[in-house]
């Protein structure tokens, strides 16, 4: 049983979130919180480079709440930049390390960020995004430097060292802008989410500690990135809200890469928790080098990102051990809002509200809707991001009073626990009748050579919406339509079978591994 956790108490009207986890770890300083490809790092060192940031960052003349974009991949310079700029009371943007020029010159212009924090492998991309934005910043700080420095880039770690640690963080309010993260939208500009210091409290307090029940003794592996809401808290808030150790990865997490850490290969420390993603597990489970169950020490396993199917979970289970606990968050939530239990684990569902927040599923009418019935999903929790920047129409579309508006659409169970149905732009109405491309998508892959599949609508020659699946098989396997087309018809309503089924050798997927289905509609467009 999950041990149990009291009421958290809110933090005061005076609360900077960097402070807040440095103070919790000064009794263990020399405890390692960080290890990377490079080396470790102990909550003691972590403390005084965090610190020592802060003071260079403010004796650049940088003010409070003005931006600093942090564009690096995952290493123990992640940690020591964003607590480093929260801590001088600036507010860090952490963005996605895939992105192209472009994205990163609309990101500059957008914030307005005044300073980056980058990595030494991205900073050509940077200096590229830097020529075509309409803006300038004022210095570049540049972790693990590949190339000799122009000057007005700067090595992290020289100018860390050249810097007092700060005696005191920023006199921060709880309700204060502490960061942003820029949403992984489907279509269009990413949107500005901006976070108070607060919200990462609430979300370790109510989730990591009360649902996950992350401990001291814990290593925590996390296959999202720490510029995503799910790996910020996976990776950094959570284990540093106990004093546990994060293993962290600037590599892609392919499953080659995910075992090598399991088996202790990387840092010399083997994950009791790791955080991944139903595509990934997917990929692991198929991989011909899947670690034996005695070989790795995971005692917690969690997922998020898409819905993860009942069989997935099932397979996981037999193998390790260990039941995969699945839930659902969001960027503007921060972090995960409704879930399983480790011991409450309900395969096909994403579970029950997280303590602490309260969930509604509306109609088209704006009514709840019954039991059994999809309905659109509402949150109401502390973490709930602030505002999209300079986007009043989309912030108003999405926080509503207290409520924000997932985009998803759920079904309440008898037991209260919820089944996804998909995005609400992603749901079809076929013949009337709506159908989740996720039920279809995890009926297919329970055949044995379905590795993935993505469903979506397409228009047939009356013009009428039907589905049509792209599916990838198995390394070796075989398998034709009108078998899939059966196998899904002997599990699911007649009329929930896809129409076409195209067999392709990869799904086009965002960074965090979820599968963009509006890629296919336009690449379906294009061709008709």
């Amino acid at each position: 049983m999950t041990a149990p956790h009291p009421e958290p108490a809110a933090p005061g009207e005076r609360f900077n979130f960097a402070a807040h986890l440095l103070d919790a770890n000064a009794s263990r300083p020399d405890k390692t919180a960080f290890v990377d490809d490079h080396g470790a790092l102990s909550y003691r060192e972590l403390a005084s480079q965090t610190r020592s940031l802060a003071a260079g960052l403010r004796a650049l003349g940088l003010r409070r709440e003005e931006r600093v974009l942090l564009l690096m991949h995952d290493c123990t310079d992640w940690p020591v930049c964003f607590l480093g700029a929260i801590y001088a009371g600036l507010v860090p943007v952490a963005v996605n390390t895939l992105l192209t020029a472009d994205d990163y010159a609309y990101m500059l212009e957008h914030s307005r960020a005044q300073l980056v924090m980058v990595s030494g492998a991205l900073l050509p991309t940077l200096n590229a995004a830097l020529t075509r934005a309409d803006h300038e910043v004022s210095r570049v700080l540049v972790s693990h430097p590949a190339a000799p420095l122009h000057p007005s880039e700067v090595d992290l770690a020289a100018f860390v060292k050249s810097h007092q640690p700060a005696v005191r963080a920023a006199a921060t309010h709880a309700d204060d802008p502490a960061f942003w993260l820029y949403s992984s939208g489907s279509t269009g500009r990413p949107k500005g989410t901006v976070h108070s210091h607060a919200n990462p409290y609430w979300t370790t307090e109510l989730y990591g500690k009360r649902v996950l029940d992350i401990q001291e003794s814990d290593v925590c592996f996390s296959a999202a990135k720490l510029f995503f809401a799910y790996g910020l808290g996976n990776a950094l808030s959570f284990p540093m809200s106990v004093g546990a150790t994060t293993l962290l990865m600037a590599d892609r997490a392919t499953p080659e890469a995910v075992f090598r850490r399991w088996l202790g290969e990387v840092g010399g420390v083997r994950p009791t928790v790791f955080f991944g993603a139903p595509t990934g597990f997917a990929g692991m489970l198929a991989h011909s080098s899947l670690p034996a169950r005695e070989s790795v020490s995971l005692r917690l396993v969690s997922s998020a990102g898409e819905a993860l199917p009942a069989e997935l979970g099932e397979r996981f289970r037999r193998h390790f051990g260990v039941d995969i606990v699945d839930g659902i968050g969001s960027t503007e939530m921060l972090h995960i809002f409704l879930s399983n239990r480790p011991d409450r684990v309900r395969y096909g569902t994403t579970g029950w509200p997280v303590p602490g927040y309260q969930v509604e599923l509306r109609g088209d009418d704006g009514g709840a809707v019954a039991d059994g019935e999809t309905g659109d999903l509402y949150i109401q929790g502390p973490s709930a991001a602030l505002m999209y920047w300079a986007n009043r129409s989309k912030s108003r579309e999405t926080f509503q009073g207290g409520w924000t508006r997932s985009g998803d659409k759920y079904v309440r169970n008898d037991d209260g626990s919820y089944t996804y149905a998909g995005r609400s732009d992603d749901m079809l109405k076929v013949s009337g009748i709506y159908v989740s491309p996720f039920e279809v998508e995890a009926t297919l892959i329970q055949h044995a050579a379905v590795l993935e599949a993505a469903v979506i609508g397409v228009q047939d020659a009356e013009g009428l919406i039907k589905t049509k699946a792209f599916v990838v098989l198995k390394p070796g396997a075989k398998a034709d339509e009108a078998d899939l087309k059966a196998f899904v018809k002997d599990r699911l309503a007649p009329y929930k079978y896809p129409r076409f089924i195209e067999f392709v050798s990869d799904l086009p997927k965002t960074a965090t591994g979820k599968i963009q289905r509006f890629r296919l509609r336009e690449a379906e467009s294009a061709r008709r």
